[in-house]
């Protein structure tokens, strides 16, 4: 199984070709969601990365395809610009799922 990248910038994209994960840079939603049907329809792929913005400004579409689909797993990272996410929400996750304060 492969990983693929649907990234919003170019930088990301170019990174993680030099790395040799194959991918596309889309600016749309509509663009997203062709995207990942097209790359959720290619049973070689097992794991599609998505940059985080896409996680911001696409949440219903984000989501709903992460809900529904058990294959491939959808995983966002952050881009070159960092990861949009609190510094400590690692240790809030992690006490919400336990239930106890570290």
């Amino acid at each position: 199984m492969k990983m693929y990248l649907i990234s919003d910038n170019i930088d990301t994209f170019t990174g993680m070709r030099l790395a040799g994960v194959e991918g596309c840079v889309v600016h749309e939603q509509q663009e997203l969601q062709q995207a990942l049907e097209r790359s959720m329809k290619d049973r070689s792929i097992g794991v599609i990365l998505l940059t985080e913005k896409f996680g911001r400004d696409f949440p219903e579409l984000v989501n709903s395809v992460k809900r529904e689909t058990q294959q491939p797993l959808i995983i966002e990272i952050p881009d070159r610009h960092g990861t949009g996410r609190r510094p400590d929400f690692i240790t809030a996750y992690v006490n919400e799922a336990i239930g106890l304060k570290l």
